[in-house]
């Protein structure tokens, strides 16, 4: 029987499963990408195990805790969902310090996390104090800030025809590559998920078939489509690579949207924007410049809501996890 320890977050309702060690896995001691890429090959069951039912779901996030290589990191992370890796993940590194800060590793301050696609700044800022006579202080601060990769732009107001007309959008990086679309007409409400869903995927399909792609080839895996909110300064529907919408903002998807908005001469540094997600959960994202680079942060909320063990049976026929 293996045990798998684990412990699930959710970041603007966007769950989180932080494995703080898989010894077993015997990753090598290079990068963290390289590390990823021999979890890929070598270990991906480990993924489905984890993720895939019947222990977990489609929109379920995993985070690996694995040694980093850069000397000035206090931490690894490979990220992974129901179909595969991800490059980097906003949601889940807030995930992964609000559920460190409640396991006891760490406190409010600054952390260096190597991830594949590069290395981010996670800020766990302090809990506010309460006011008097309205209970004790939160047991654990839970409010992360992300200093995020470089985010830019590929590509700019791609044409792509769905349902006998043209819709458009942009390709862009943001840890994770994206393309942002926001004259589909559609309303972007937990009511309309099923045509959301579909339409996103469509889109995916079809840029797909036109060759569009991220830089050196690299596939355009996530789809998000905008549009006004009262309550922020825009709201997202993310379909992710397994099909699955996030339920947070997204973080990357945020950083995305940033540096497009930068681009384009529509967000100063340090100017606040607040991104709703379609269930209503907000991130706060601010922009710096550096080195002619637009670097986003991303500021959001993680909650604690389960700790347990995961048992893999070797005589289990639907052990090493199924995708219906």
């Amino acid at each position: 029987m293996k045990r798998i320890s684990f412990l699930d977050s959710h970041t603007g309702g966007e769950p989180t499963r932080l494995i703080e060690e898989a010894a077993y896995l015997e990753l090598d001691s290079g990068s963290v990408a390289e590390k990823l890429s021999e979890l890929k090959t070598n270990h991906d069951t480990f993924r489905s195990q984890v993720l895939n039912e019947p222990r977990g779901s489609d929109v379920l996030v995993g985070a690996l805790l694995v040694p980093p290589s850069d000397p000035a990191c206090q931490f690894g992370v490979i990220f992974f969902n129901n179909v595969g890796y991800l490059g980097m993940c906003g949601h889940g590194t807030i995930g992964v310090i609000a559920s460190l800060s409640y396991l006891g590793r760490i406190t409010p301050g600054s952390y260096r996390i190597e991830t594949p696609v590069g290395v981010v700044e996670a800020t766990l800022h302090p809990s506010p104090p309460l006011p008097r006579g309205e209970g004790v202080r939160a047991l654990y601060p839970n409010r992360v800030s992300v200093r995020n990769v470089p985010s830019y732009r590929h590509l700019k107001q791609v044409a792509v025809e769905i349902d006998g007309r043209t819709i458009h959008g942009d390709v862009a990086w943001g840890g994770n590559w994206f393309f942002l679309v926001h004259d589909h007409g559609l309303d972007v409400n937990l009511q309309n998920l099923d045509q959301l869903t579909n339409f996103a995927w469509r889109v995916r399909e079809a840029y797909t078939r036109m060759g569009i792609s991220g830089a050196d080839g690299h596939e355009v895996d996530h789809v998000e489509l905008f549009s006004e909110t009262p309550g922020a300064d825009s709201k997202n529907f993310v379909l992710c690579p397994g099909k699955a919408y996030d339920r947070s903002p997204c973080g990357t998807g945020t950083s995305a949207k940033l540096a497009c908005l930068a681009s384009d001469g529509k967000l100063a540094e340090g100017q606040t924007w607040k991104q709703q997600s379609v269930v209503g959960s907000i991130f706060e994202g601010q922009i710096q410049i550096q080195d002619g680079n637009i670097i986003p942060t991303i500021t959001g909320e993680a909650w604690v809501m389960a700790q347990g063990e995961l048992l893999v049976d070797e005589r289990d026929p639907f052990g090493n996890g199924i995708r219906v």
